[in-house]
């Protein structure tokens, strides 16, 4: 089993999500995780010490692990996220110009067949999931 699939196992049984996994200079392993009452540093302290039995245990090499949250602006990474977060404020990146545009921000509508639905100034903006680069969530301060 490789590394994010054992991490996304170990954390779903916990009872958190794996939002991002980075692999970062001099073997650090950068993760974050998130369930739907939020992460405070008790989820972090906690799941750093179980990777860490379970690494030994699997023999992960690494040097050293971060657990952090995804924070206020959370990455919206999977069909999932858009779907859990509908009704809340992103920003959208786009791979490529979509009517000249690369960056929305609006009230997420909803996913249908792969293509999100952004509300952006009133209209609904269609944008198909393959062309997003990277979208994050608005925190509401």
């Amino acid at each position: 089993m490789d590394t994010h699939a054992l991490i996304e196992t170990t954390l779903a049984g916990m009872g958190y999500e794996l939002v991002a996994l980075e692999r970062v200079g001099r073997g650090v392993l950068r993760l974050y995780i998130d369930k739907p009452e939020g992460v405070g540093i008790e989820d972090c302290v906690r799941v750093s010490n179980q990777l860490t039995r379970l690494f030994a245990v699997e023999n992960v090499d690494y040097a050293r692990l971060e657990v952090s949250s995804p924070g206020l602006d959370r990455p919206l990474m999977k069909e999932a996220d858009f779907i859990r977060f509908a009704g809340e404020k992103a920003t959208v990146k786009l791979r490529l110009p979509l009517d000249g545009r690369k960056k929305f921000v609006g009230r997420l509508v909803g996913v249908e067949a792969g293509v999100l639905s952004l509300d952006v100034d009133g209209g609904v903006q269609q944008i198909a999931l393959a062309d997003v680069e990277s979208a994050r969530l608005v925190p509401n301060i």
